[in-house]
């Protein structure tokens, strides 16, 4: 299992959890095992996440490895200039 603290308003489609679990080798499996668990986070996946992996922020890098020992955020997608 890997646990996922979820940032800000993704909080509010997985029932108001800040931390879930869920079974995945690498990005792509952590988004699909976070739709089957909690289908509200759909939408907001689909208009785009960046995962937090010990510290390295990622975008659409779908084979990033996690591990059950890692630390690992999800957040909606940063915007700025």
């Amino acid at each position: 299992m890997v646990t996922v603290k979820l940032w800000g308003s993704l909080r509010g489609h997985a029932g108001g959890s800040e931390v879930v679990e869920v079974e995945a080798c690498n990005f792509k499996e952590l988004l699909d095992a976070l739709v089957a668990k909690y289908p509200g986070l759909k939408p907001q996946i689909d208009r785009g996440v960046s995962l937090a992996v010990d510290g390295l922020v990622y975008r659409n890098s779908w084979f990033t490895e996690v591990k059950p020992d890692s630390e690992v955020v999800l957040m909606p997608y940063m915007k700025g200039g």
